[in-house]
């Protein structure tokens, strides 16, 4: 007997990132914080406001390539890399017995 195809509808807002202005919210509150910073640290509000530009365009592009890489990029650093393919070791030959 041939099982019954179940359809579960999934709304679109479930897939999509959480944006402030395009860009992912957390990348964008810390081009935010760093344009703060940079005001305070230069005492010059066109440095903080140029940080804060530059920081919010790149976000803006890295939300659109890949919504992800904020999550990717921190958790990278708690597992230990396991397999490499590009990484080279040299093994040092070893003599044959005689």
């Amino acid at each position: 007997m041939p099982q019954e195809r179940v359809l579960h509808t999934v709304h679109r807002s479930m897939n999509k990132p959480l944006t402030i202005w395009g860009a992912e919210r957390r990348l964008f509150f810390v081009a935010l914080v760093m344009g703060a910073v940079t005001f305070n640290f230069f005492a010059s509000l066109l440095a903080g406001i140029g940080m804060f530009i530059v920081l919010y365009f790149f976000a803006r592009w890295a939300t659109a390539n890949d919504p992800q890489i904020l999550r990717i990029l921190l958790n990278s650093a708690k597992f230990r890399t396991q397999y490499d393919p590009a990484k080279r070791t040299l093994e040092t030959p070893r003599s044959a017995p005689c």
